[in-house]
């Protein structure tokens, strides 16, 4: 399908794309039959610094840089006259991360967001997504040659909202791009952040948090495509889950195309249920085309609580209460460290902590 095409099919949920995916409950975003509005739903939550513009173009004048096969997002790229545009000029080494928050209308909305990473700049983006909605977004991450971009997504909808959502970075020559996607709200949320190399030394770290609870169906399909030389990726993402019907599915996508020689690649999934009635899926997959590699593998667990852990706190006088919360705050701690804002951490464990007194953990 070219990344222009039209003509996407309305899934029915037998694909291997859709099965897991919830398609009644996901407000019409996937079924071209519905009515959606268009929406420029991101803002700058301050003043940018110098060197960064956040710009609203026509959407031809930014035509996608690459084929999807997503349902959503070529319905996105059909439907939508306007998209958002954030520039980080070259040599640009900003000190203070750049806040984006979105203000979702009272219609199920389609957007486009086109981030460009200039030649040797070095950047942190936070998109912050909260309250109600129902969305549909692709967002495009371009990397210059040695940039260098982090990108913060954090999903802390209200319990009714519905976002889907595609990530994809290129990444160029010598540059290096670090997604952290954090879901801990949302009645459905399914992201896909995928990743494709242009240049050699380029490099992709993949961090994933998230938290369901009650109903909450949580997805996240992730796609790294190794197409040249000597590029390094990683992925790590920790899921935990407590309540009636909560569900969490993680697809882990690795290939390597023949010729990618020099390919370093590692993924890592990880699940804690905490009570019975929770499901989580993990599928790692791994597709190697040349035996000229630095390494390739991955790995998926998902388990029940420590008991050992908790007997431990335990022992030392802390609270059964007490001690559950200590043990899945440090199971995520991993993280959400990495995350480098007391601020936000701090918020996201609160998150969790209140999630997980609504069902009694």
């Amino acid at each position: 399908m070219s990344a222009l095409n039209t003509n996407y099919l309305t899934p029915t949920g037998r694909e291997e794309a859709w099965r897991f995916t919830p398609l009644k409950r996901l407000a019409g975003l996937h079924d071209s039959s519905t009515n959606v509005s268009e929406n420029i739903s991101l803002s700058a939550i301050s003043k940018l610094p110098i060197g960064v513009e956040l710009a609203v173009a026509k959407a031809t004048d930014f035509p996608p840089s690459y084929t999807s096969t997503d349902v959503v997002t070529n319905r996105i790229r059909a439907e939508v006259k306007n998209i958002s545009v954030l520039t980080i000029k070259k040599d640009m080494e900003l000190e203070t991360p750049i806040f984006l928050s979105r203000k979702c209308g009272s219609s199920p909305e389609l957007s486009r967001v086109v981030i460009q990473a200039g030649e040797n700049s070095k950047s942190v983006v936070i998109i912050e997504n909260n309250g109600t909605g129902e969305i549909g977004e692709e967002i495009e991450v371009s990397l210059a040659s040695g940039s260098s971009l982090d990108l913060i997504s954090l999903q802390e909808w209200d319990r009714s909202a519905v976002h889907i959502g595609q990530h994809h970075a290129i990444v160029s020559k010598d540059a290096q791009f670090t997604s952290y996607v954090v879901s801990v709200g949302g009645s459905v949320v399914r992201i896909s952040p995928t990743v494709e190399f242009t240049g050699a030394g380029s490099f992709a770290d993949l961090y994933g948090v998230y938290f369901a609870t009650d109903g909450q169906h949580l997805e996240h399909r992730i796609h790294v495509n190794h197409n040249v030389p000597n590029a390094k990726s990683r992925v790590n993402y920790k899921g935990a889950l407590a309540g009636d019907q909560a569900h969490t599915v993680w697809i882990g996508d690795v290939y390597i195309h023949k010729g990618a020689d020099g390919t370093d690649t590692y993924e890592l999934n990880r699940n804690l249920l905490l009570t019975d009635g929770a499901r989580a899926d993990s599928v790692p997959n791994l597709e190697i085309e040349t035996g000229e590699i630095v390494g390739a593998g991955h790995a998926s667990t998902t388990g029940r609580f420590d008991d050992e852990q908790l007997f431990y706190l335990q022992s030392r006088g802390i609270p059964a209460e007490i001690a559950r919360r200590l043990v899945i705050r440090g199971f995520f701690a991993e993280i959400i460290s990495k995350l480098k804002n007391t601020e936000i951490e701090d918020r996201l464990m609160q998150r969790i902590d209140d999630e997980l007194s609504k069902v009694g953990q």
